[in-house]
């Protein structure tokens, strides 16, 4: 009792004690709220997170896992800052400027934490839609680069407006301004942004991959990277060739990997002077020598034409195979032969040949 009546004249002055406004009574309990945040959020971290990381890790899907690893990354202060946030509107302040400060700087925070997982879970649909294959994961690597890209600027650009929003800033003009900037910045980067989309587009539209060989105009090679602006291609002769991207979806492009055989049209003559009764067996003469060879499948062989040294046949086969190496071994040893059975059959094949009459 004596106790109390000592006490007494000290509580009766903290009821009438007040800072910036505000008396004791509402610090107190806007003291009591940050302190039950703080050790819920610590209990929470590590108790009860621990036990759903366990439980995460029974489960088949990894979802569950990246849900875990998102609460895991969101850092302390960020739990600090939020039991401020909500003991500060305890206070029942009527402050403008203080309450405009503190719901800025919690938003801006915010806005920067959604940002985070949002990139986290963009990064977790890439590597569970796109990234199952690993043998197609270099091919995407170019793809999943540029999205990233534009959804970090959509993601950031969003976030800014709407931390300018919640600071009573006016984002109407603001949004028509920078659209009429935005529209200046892409015809001044139109090129680059061109390259931009022409990667996505052969990416999407798959005219070519790594690894394809591709003829471009007068130039051609193996594909070896595709980048967000160029490809880069290794050519027969071993240099690099550069092309942008535009470029590539731009213009007609053989590709070469595509091929499941590759048809030959080749030509010879002989020479004028050689017996019907001989002319006649050649077709016959190279089916036989194509059919021998395994990797080659016969078309057709024709008497073409007169030409003006010599006569002509026009022979037209397969390569059961797209690789150009063995095109050219087939073509040699068609060749070989041809040479061979024509020597045994002596039928003289033409050369560039005139003959001069000369009248007395």
């Amino acid at each position: 009792m004596e106790l109390l009546q000592k006490i007494q004249p000290f509580l009766t002055k903290l009821q009438t004690f007040s800072w910036w406004g505000i008396d004791a009574t509402k610090w107190g309990i806007a003291l009591l709220i940050f302190l039950v945040l703080i050790l819920g959020y610590r209990f929470f971290k590590y108790h009860i997170l621990k036990n759903l990381k366990k439980l995460a890790k029974k489960t088949e899907t990894d979802l569950d896992d990246t849900l875990v690893e998102v609460l895991e990354e969101i850092p302390n202060y960020f739990y600090w800052l939020v039991s401020a946030f909500i003991a500060f509107h305890f206070l029942g302040t009527t402050n403008e400027f203080a309450l405009k400060i503190v719901n800025g700087v919690f938003v801006v925070f915010l806005v920067f934490r959604l940002i985070a997982i949002i990139q986290k879970f963009i990064n977790y649909t890439i590597a569970k839609v796109w990234l199952k294959d690993e043998k197609l994961a270099e091919e995407k690597q170019t793809a999943i680069h540029g999205i990233k890209i534009i959804a970090t600027i959509l993601l950031w650009s969003i976030g800014f407006l709407l931390v300018l929003s919640n600071l009573g800033i006016e984002v109407s003009t603001l949004v028509a301004s920078l659209g009429i900037g935005g529209v200046a910045i892409a015809f001044a980067l139109q090129n680059i942004l061109g390259d931009l989309f022409s990667s996505f587009a052969i990416y999407f539209d798959k005219p070519f991959q790594i690894g394809d060989y591709i003829v471009l105009g007068t130039d051609s090679g193996t594909v070896k990277k595709i980048g967000l602006k160029t490809t880069r291609i290794t050519t027969l002769q071993g240099e690099e060739l550069v092309v942008s991207n535009t470029e590539l979806t731009s213009t007609r492009i053989k590709n070469f990997k595509r091929m499941k055989k590759r048809r030959i049209v080749f030509g010879f003559g002989v020479v004028y002077g050689t017996a019907t009764t001989k002319l006649r067996k050649i077709p016959d003469l190279i089916s036989k020598i194509i059919i021998k060879e395994e990797m080659a499948e016969i078309e057709r062989v024709h008497f073409k034409e007169f030409g003006d040294f010599s006569l002509n046949f026009e022979v037209v086969y397969y390569v059961k195979n797209r690789e150009y190496i063995d095109y050219m071994n087939t073509q040699q040893f068609i060749n070989f032969a041809i040479k061979e059975a024509f020597e045994k059959e002596k039928i003289e094949m033409a050369f560039p040949t005139q003959t001069i009459y000369v009248q007395k």
